[in-house]
């Protein structure tokens, strides 16, 4: 059983500026909550218990919002605000742990994932959640990441997840060549490769690449053999390639929807959907949309 993720927190959320200025994006808030905290709850939901942050200096904010803060805890209490500290205590459910590892410099996502290491390990698999991207698994009886683990567990190959994207948009995503076609939402198959960006004409498919994966650890033995690729980044696809080369990836297809918060319509798109079903605000935040949508 898959028990840790990692999450790269460390990035400076240029496409969120300026609201990520003073904030890391990853704190920016969804209804109630940070963003941050979505992915954790879909990785503690598929049965990981050790979450490790890859982080940075300027992002202690995430490590504070993770952390029992016992003057406002007590100051709660004392209020008799029940139902406001049950929330607080939630943010991190018992049995979960949640670990923070400093990236020195931004070297790249696979430079990122290699800083997580020492608390992973070269033995065991593991999960790598870029925060950036909310998985929507509403509706599921399991989650699409729970999903994918159950693949990666019945092949032992490693798994990305994807995800049908209009083919008009193929050029902004990193697209796989599956084997034998597209295989259908919930499954599997394995992958002839990555193209990164193609055109509408050199796309092997529509399924793009959306930010989870399932890697061994012998990843990191790849990742600190890899030469700096693109932007003299090291690349995280550029070790799963040559581990697709030895051992095979396969591509996992989810079942939910994902909302890209580290795009202002995508944000904007995630507080429509998580608004309207919350279950403490989403009656009245359905009342709003409906005022707001009459022509005045």
């Amino acid at each position: 059983m898959i028990r840790k993720a990692v999450l790269p927190v460390a990035g400076f959320g240029t496409r969120c500026l300026p609201a990520s200025k003073a904030i890391p994006k990853e704190m920016i808030t969804i209804v109630d909550r940070p963003v941050i905290q979505y992915v954790v709850n879909e990785a503690v939901a598929a049965g990981i218990r050790d979450i490790v942050l890859v982080t940075h200096a300027s992002k202690s904010a995430i490590e504070n919002h993770f952390d029992k803060h016992f003057e406002l805890e007590a100051s709660l209490e004392a209020k008799g605000k029940q139902e406001l500290l049950d929330e607080l205590r939630a943010i991190v459910p018992d049995g979960v742990n949640i670990i923070s590892v400093r990236q020195p410099e931004p070297l790249g996502l696979g430079h990122a994932v290699l800083c997580a290491r020492p608390v992973i390990g070269d033995d065991e698999p593991f999960a790598v959640l870029l925060p950036d991207v909310l998985v929507d698994g509403d509706g599921l009886e399991r989650n699409d990441l729970a999903g994918m683990i159950d693949a990666f567990e019945a092949s032992g190959r490693s798994q990305l997840m994807v995800e049908e994207v209009p083919w008009e948009n193929v050029h902004q995503y990193g697209i796989v060549d599956p084997q034998g076609g597209a295989p259908s939402p919930g499954k599997s198959c394995q992958l002839n490769g990555v193209v990164e960006k193609p055109s509408r004409d050199e796309a092997p498919s529509n399924l793009a690449v959306i930010g989870r994966y399932i890697l061994p650890g012998k990843i990191f033995a790849l990742l600190a053999e890899t030469p700096p690729g693109a932007g003299n980044e090291i690349q995280l696809t550029d070790a799963i390639e040559t581990l697709r080369q030895t051992d095979g990836v396969d591509a996992w297809r989810m079942r939910g929807k994902t909302y890209d918060c580290g795009h202002q319509l995508g944000y904007l798109e995630a507080t429509l959907v998580y608004g309207r079903r919350h279950p403490r605000f989403g009656e009245g935040f359905r009342e709003l949309l409906s005022r707001y949508s009459q022509p005045e």
